[in-house]
């Protein structure tokens, strides 16, 4: 559904001359649409957001009264364009004249928080601690006991360059592999066999062995994020969805509370069986997630009105919560009943989606936005050991930016989309990463480590916006083929990102690494300038498309509907977020 249907209704709530004349609904090109009675009754799903409208709350709805979203399907002549495909999985649930009350709303989406938000964050858990435990095993000796001692911190930064760039090759295949077959079986068939490899990193004997678990590792992850937020879409509106990825990254934080803490106990085992305490952490995390991608065959379901199975006989949905769920979703986007949620994307459709230029500002974003902040995170532990902590210490001491982070990021999504701002976040992201950056490159040599750890610490308690420009992308695809390769897309450019920040910190900066913090300074200036010109490039290519459409008359307006061979945002009836 384009942002201008939904945003330019308005209801007409004046009493009117006649008790008896039919409401009506207006258009911001003021053509009076007749309506019925019952749909006239239908309230708004929420204001439209503005910056005052975080201070100044609406009262909750009433909950016995209508929660139907205002859509495209209220309208006659604009429903026929906007129909699902035959071949749409949920199409027997498909009602433009079913309605619902606030409390049957909030029932069912109580149920998708807790089989599908909840399921998404254990997962990325995971994800996370696989591939990230390679910073605690650091604390550990890791790179000595592989003999990789004297060029340890280039066998470093060359190992996760090699997880991130298979990673990142990895992403579009798994998505396109995801989509033929659905999520629900990609996603733990991903998760059972990189589980595996990760716990076999336990026999590592030296750099061969650990470069190659490194690529198996990230060639397997690949794509699994876009993966599960492609199945996240099959449930969440487009305004409920940027809040629970920030759920799910927000299990991407915690993981990083929860593993130092892990290895807190598990380094000790050092010498158990004659075996160092880094062996055992790769095992026994291996082990836990091949637990998570297990239970994860048993969790997922393909769609919300497939949930049923021989191992869940009654579905978690009745009849009517599947109804609400459909139609919801459908009202809210009508583009997300234009494809099979096993339907593969075949080569012309990816060459269409691939040359969607209206979504590069997005990917170039992704590409820099987290630079500032790559190289701190990830030689974290290293720089805790240099200053001279020891290795539980360095551990427990990562905790305190990855809490802070985890609840800004939070509170970040939350207001971006009160306020309806996604550009504008971003650039406060920045502007919080400037003076520590700065800092970093021009602080003496004789700073207490006290003082560099709270530096660092700050740095790193940024709001990430990553949750609210995976949101941006999927809103502004507007259609289901190109959502699940902007997805991927918008991933492999945050794979490059990861690459070129693990080659900023090098050996010969070290241990200041001024030279590499004046590079952070540089990226940070640029991506302000990036998230600016993505503000006034979506501002003034829905400027051009007010423009084209408010000239048109109601006869051409249906005529482009009618006839049209435009999808997806380039339709001339779609606005863009910023």
């Amino acid at each position: 559904m384009s942002n201008l249907d939904k945003d330019s209704i308005i209801y007409d709530t004046k009493p009117q001359p006649d008790a008896q004349t039919t409401p009506s609904i207006r258009s911001t090109d003021n053509v009076e649409k007749t309506l019925t009675p019952e749909v006239a009754q239908l309230r708004e799903d929420q204001p439209r957001p503005t910056l005052a409208s975080i201070w100044r709350r609406r009262s909750k709805p009433d909950p016995s009264a209508i929660a139907t979203q205002p859509s495209v399907f209220d309208d006659p002549e604009q429903a026929k364009h906007f129909q699902p495909l035959s071949t749409y999985e949920n199409l027997h649930r498909f009602d433009p004249g079913e309605r619902w009350t606030w409390a049957e709303e909030q029932k069912v989406l109580s149920k998708i928080e807790w089989r599908i938000a909840a399921w998404a964050a254990i997962a990325f858990f995971a994800l996370d601690l696989d591939r990230s435990n390679i910073q605690q095993a650091n604390t550990d000796n890791f790179l000595e006991d592989l003999g990789l001692s004297t060029n340890g911190k280039i066998d470093y930064n060359l190992g996760n360059t090699v997880s991130k760039l298979a990673f990142l090759l990895a992403e579009l295949p798994s998505q396109l592999i995801s989509k033929k077959i659905g999520p629900d079986r990609w996603i733990p068939a991903q998760m059972i066999l990189w589980s595996i490899v990760a716990t076999s990193q336990f026999w590592l004997r030296g750099r061969t062995s650990f470069l190659a678990c490194r690529a198996l590792i990230g060639l397997l992850q690949g794509g699994f994020i876009p993966d599960v937020i492609l199945y996240m879409s099959y449930f969440y509106k487009s305004t409920e969805l940027p809040f629970r990825l920030a759920i799910f990254w927000m299990a991407n934080r915690l993981t990083d509370v929860i593993a130092p803490l892990l290895a807190y106990g598990l380094l000790r085992l050092r010498g158990y069986h004659g075996y160092e305490g880094w062996r055992w952490l790769f095992l026994i995390e291996g082990i836990l997630t091949l637990v998570i991608g297990v239970w994860s065959i048993f969790m997922m379901a393909p769609s919300p009105t497939q949930t049923k199975s021989w191992w869940r006989p009654k579905g978690w949905f009745t009849e009517r919560e599947e109804k609400i769920m459909v139609n919801r979703i459908l009202r809210d986007d009508p583009s997300k009943g234009d494809m099979h949620n096993r339907q593969a994307i075949t080569p012309k459709l990816l060459w269409k989606s691939l040359c969607d230029f209206d979504l590069w500002p997005i990917y170039a974003i992704g590409i820099t936005f987290g630079i500032p902040a790559g190289p701190p995170d990830q030689y974290l532990t290293l720089t805790l050991r240099q200053l001279g902590f020891d290795t539980f210490n360095s551990n427990l001491l990562s905790i305190p930016a990855q809490v802070g982070t985890t609840i800004n990021m939070l509170i970040m999504t939350y207001i971006s989309e009160k306020i309806n701002q996604r550009a504008y976040m971003g650039i406060f992201v920045q502007l919080w990463f400037l003076p520590c950056v700065i800092a970093m490159s021009v602080i003496p040599d004789s700073i207490s480590r006290w003082s560099r750890f709270a530096l660092v610490t700050v740095l790193l308690s940024y709001p990430t916006p990553h949750p609210l420009q995976v949101g941006w992308c999927s809103r502004n695809s507007n259609t289901v083929r190109t959502r699940t390769v902007s997805a991927a897309l918008y991933n492999m450019a945050v794979q490059i990102q990861a690459i070129i920040f693990s080659n900023i910190y090098q050996a010969n900066d070290r241990p200041m690494y001024r030279r590499g913090n004046r590079v952070l300074v540089g990226v940070c200036v640029l991506n302000i300038f990036l998230y600016a010109f993505s503000k006034v490039y979506y501002t003034w290519r829905n400027k051009q498309r007010d423009k084209q459409w408010n000239a048109f008359t109601v006869e051409q307006k249906l005529d482009y509907m009618n006839t049209t061979t435009d999808e997806g945002s380039k339709r001339l009836d779609f606005r863009f977020a910023h």
